[in-house]
């Protein structure tokens, strides 16, 4: 009879086991009819993955049941369970979308399409495919929140069963994990799983650091019962005194935080354990409020450090008040203090949509603010370059430590720590963003690369002729003010690119007696897919960013056979008529900063492939070695209404005595002129000799600068540096 029993439980399968206890799980909260809908998913995807093994040995199926599980004690509903079971069904089975629409319905067919990766991607590298993944699942996500409730359940578990991997491998996914899946999860306000994927990532990542880091928690814990007893029995006292039910508990730090304080603040760990931590959790938020006062008056608390998240809740929804307290024997203390529901809500966070049904107002709170952030992600896809520039982006936002400024109106915007002006402007409307050009903080006029402050109120200045500069991206660190500007800036350089080549082949075509418009439309055409290009817009946009060149694509328009090589004829190539440069052109046609050429000057074009023209002074060096090359060049002229201020160069000896470079200076503004950079070249106890960079109109107003230098007695020698 035992040897029957005993080759009885021999014979239950793992994968039996783990049905069963899902079955129990879900039987808490789903009808029969639900259930058995889910049984019929798991038999779909035993059958589908039959002969399937994971490195740990066990039959595939167990993975997407332990998914399933996870997602069942957050009380996911029956479709979503069945996502779970059948998540990896598409990219490892036979099994098509069609088909498992045509099983289990639309809805769950979408889901496992959602978490399915794009295993057909022609990507260069590992990073790009995974990146596309990652792009692909936000975009899935951004039409049904159980989408990311399957993946992070999906990666909790790989990452519970990483110990058949190889090393590398092991390493690569601890850090997609690290980087992408844990910042998603406390994103979402999911710290509970988000906790968990961090310890697992931190041991797989760092083994050593992770098992030094345990046993020193181990050996300290001993030696701090006595003073977390102490702490926690005076709080308990001084609240029972106040008539207040609240419940106190000690909390333990987890390691990767520990890890993480050390490696960003650089102390060692003795100082981050010397940190006693402890929650107090409230039956509602006027009580949260009066503990604060109790812990204040009963222990002493450091200036600077205590945060409201309950009036102002993070971007994940998270609320809490922070206070650091100095507690008996100088000891500092973190207590967090919230209601039961905000700690429940902290651990679960969209999660509790579906967990806590009574609570709903709450939870739709969550959702609601998950489905703002995953909008302004899609916003941010939709201008990205490239998945790798999506990913950039999606880290940027990942990792917010928050400051609150006003609107002139009142209204709170929520920014990264760090975040300046740009940022605020973008945050607001991209349109504001695009359009501004200072700002007012607290009614100061500041400049827009200012840093942000908690509290303060900002008012950005606009104006209609504004438009985003390349610079700023050196300084905004949002991902919606960095995909704006670089959206703008593409397509601004695009439009220009396309009106300075419409510019150039009509030069060269009126040397030849024509216009573009009287060209045969057939003609363009037939030019067009000889060069397989889409469009004539292409075409001249590749023109203008100096890709191809006009003459040639003119002399090509106006043979008889498009497709034939354009043979030179240089005596008519000698009269064509030069490109008039009004100094308003942009990005596509730069000035070169080696002889910094201005208004007045005799100039010269070259042709800059993926640049468009860069304008040389025609008495500059450089132009010797451009010239060479006769196709890559072209006559260009100032024209006589050029306005703007164009930086040029001078070369100055003046006497080395106190205030001569002050005198140079002031003289220098008189002329309504700016100072750009000032260098010394060569300098001895009697003479300097300083390149100087200004901002001149034209030739005739840097001469009368110059003359006027001239005449200063601590002037010896003054020159202007064409190359």
């Amino acid at each position: 009879m035992l040897n029957i029993v005993a080759d009885t439980i021999e014979l239950e399968r793992p994968q039996d086991k783990l049905i069963r206890r899902l079955c129990e799980t879900l039987s808490d909260y789903l009808d029969q009819a639900q259930i058995d809908e889910i049984v019929r998913a798991y038999e779909f995807g035993a059958t589908a993955h039959a002969g399937q093994f994971r490195k740990t040995g066990e039959a595939y199926i167990c993975h997407p049941i332990s998914v399933a599980i996870s997602l069942a004690e957050m009380r996911m509903d029956a479709h979503g369970i069945m996502a779970a079971i059948l998540h990896d069904v598409i990219e490892d089975t036979p099994v098509s979308k069609k088909e498992l629409a045509k099983q289990f319905g639309q809805e769950v067919a979408e889901l496992v399409d959602g978490v399915t990766k794009l295993t057909k991607i022609d990507s260069k590298s590992h990073a790009e495919a995974q990146a596309e993944n990652v792009r692909k699942m936000f975009m899935a996500m951004a039409k049904d929140l159980r989408v990311i409730m399957v993946k992070l359940a999906d990666r909790l578990h790989n990452m519970q069963t990483l110990g058949a991997m190889k090393p590398a491998k092991k390493r690569r996914i601890a850090r997609e994990t690290l980087d992408i899946y844990a910042p998603i999860a406390n994103r979402l306000g999911m710290n509970n799983i988000r906790h968990k994927l961090e310890s697992l990532g931190f041991e797989a990542m760092y083994p050593v650091r992770h098992a030094i880091l345990k046993n020193a928690v181990k050996k300290a814990r001993g030696n701090r019962r006595k003073i977390v007893d102490t702490i926690e029995s005076a709080i308990k006292n001084r609240l029972e005194q106040a008539g207040l039910h609240c419940e106190v508990a000690g909390r333990e730090k987890n390691l990767y935080s520990i890890y993480q304080k050390m490696l960003n603040k650089k102390i060692s760990f003795s100082d981050v354990f010397d940190v006693y931590a402890f929650r107090i959790y409230c039956d509602d938020v006027d009580n949260c409020y009066r503990v604060l006062g109790i812990v204040h008056n009963l222990y002493k608390p450091i200036p600077g450090r205590f945060k409201d998240y309950i009036a102002l809740p993070k971007a994940n929804g998270y609320q809490s008040l922070h206070t650091i307290l100095i507690g008996p024997y100088g000891v500092p203390i973190e207590i967090q203090i919230r209601t039961h529901e905000m700690h429940r809500m902290s651990e679960s966070g969209i999660a509790a949509h579906w967990l806590y049904k009574s609570d709903d107002d709450k939870s739709e709170k969550f959702q609601a603010g998950a489905n703002e952030w995953l909008r302004e992600l899609l916003e941010i896809q939709k201008s990205a370059g490239d998945s790798l520039e999506f990913i950039d982006n999606l880290k940027v936002d990942l990792f917010p430590q928050e400051v609150f400024v006003f609107t002139p109106q009142g209204g709170i915007i929520k920014l990264p720590r760090g975040a300046t002006i740009i940022d605020f402007a973008y945050a607001v409307h991209t349109d504001i963003g695009n359009a501004c050009v200072s700002a007012r903080i607290d009614k100061q006029l500041v400049p827009l690369q200012s840093t942000l402050e908690n509290g303060v109120t900002v008012e950005v200045i606009t104006a209609s002729w504004a438009r985003p500069n390349p610079l700023w991206l050196n300084y905004v660190i949002t991902a919606k003010a960095r995909s704006s500007i670089r959206t703008y800036l593409k397509h601004f350089k695009q439009q220009e690119a396309i009106n300075l080549g419409r510019r150039l082949l009509e030069k060269e075509l009126q040397a030849m007696h024509l216009h573009l418009e009287n060209i045969d439309q057939v003609r363009i055409m037939a030019l067009l897919e000889a060069m397989s290009m889409h469009n004539l817009e292409e075409l001249l946009e590749d023109i203008g960013l100096g890709n191809k060149m006009p003459f040639l694509i003119a002399k090509r328009l106006t043979q008889d056979d498009v497709h034939a090589a354009v043979k030179l004829d240089t005596s008519e190539s000698g009269v064509r008529n030069p490109l008039i440069i009004k100094g308003t052109e942009g990005m596509v046609i730069t000035l070169a900063k080696c002889c910094r050429p201005i208004p007045g000057d005799s100039i010269i074009g070259f042709f800059n492939p993926g640049r468009g023209i860069v304008v040389h002074h025609h008495e500059c060096r450089n132009r010797i070695e451009a010239r060479k090359k006769q196709a890559s060049w072209l006559d260009v002229e100032w024209s006589p209404d050029a306005v703007g201020e164009f930086p040029a160069e001078i070369r100055i000896e003046i006497l080395n005595q106190r205030g001569s470079l002050a005198t140079i200076a002031s003289t220098i503004s008189e002329l309504n002129s700016n100072i750009e950079n000032v260098s010394v070249v060569d300098q001895d106890d009697r003479v300097s000799v300083d390149l100087i960079t200004l901002t001149v109109k034209d030739r005739v107003h840097l001469a009368q600068i110059m003359r006027r230098l001239k005449e200063l007695s601590i002037v010896l020698k003054i020159n202007r540096v064409k190359a």
